[in-house]
């Protein structure tokens, strides 16, 4: 059956979702169109064709112990001199983001692995392109904001023409999304992504 390389993310939805894809090929990044915007949970990772039966029920399994919760955007920052990326910064869900990735990589999963950089949640907006054109983005996109309930996240392969696909989204087991900023102090909600 050979091998496949997937990914599993969060997709930033319309139209925050085309406006930064559309930002990113502008910036000079050739790589936009084919990289649907998102929040990765699994970087690229190259499997067993055969093994996707399994991941995708571990999946559904990681999604059904997810719940929804409030994603915001605000602003941008860089990964840069250790990797060439400027991102669109995740303000809000990040804790979650990070708790469903772990789940995700399991290590009694079928996807374990390692991570080459600690875990940090964000929408990349610029990859590999020159410096003047990082600091554009770094810069144009510095008061960007968007806010949505995410309820689920994907599964995407890479075709071999280089372009990511969704295979199948997973959504959460539960249904209700936690107000987004009109959390009582005196009332403290339980972490909405925790089973």
């Amino acid at each position: 059956m050979g091998t496949v390389t997937i990914g599993v993310s969060i997709a930033v939805p319309e139209p925050h979702g085309s406006l930064l894809q559309e930002l990113r090929a502008g910036f000079g990044d050739a790589a936009a169109h084919g990289i649907p915007t998102h929040v990765t949970l699994l970087p690229p990772t190259e499997v067993d064709a055969s093994a996707l039966p399994a991941i995708e029920a571990h999946l559904v399994e990681v999604a059904a112990a997810g719940r929804p919760f409030p994603m915001r955007l605000s602003g941008t920052g860089t990964f840069r001199p250790l990797s060439p990326v400027v991102y669109v910064q995740v303000a809000e869900g990040a804790e979650a983001c990070a708790w469903l990735q772990k789940q995700v990589r399991d290590a009694s999963g079928p996807v374990a692995r390692e991570l080459l950089f600690p875990y940090h949640p964000h929408v990349t907006v610029a990859h590999g392109i020159d410096d003047a054109a990082m600091d554009r983005a770094y810069q144009e996109l510095a008061c960007y904001e968007a806010e949505w309930p995410c309820t689920g996240f994907g599964l995407y392969e890479q075709g071999a023409d280089g372009v990511w696909r969704r295979l199948r989204e997973f959504a959460f087991g539960g249904a209700v999304v936690p107000p987004q900023a009109a959390r009582a102090e005196d009332a403290p909600l339980p972490a909405p992504w925790a089973p």
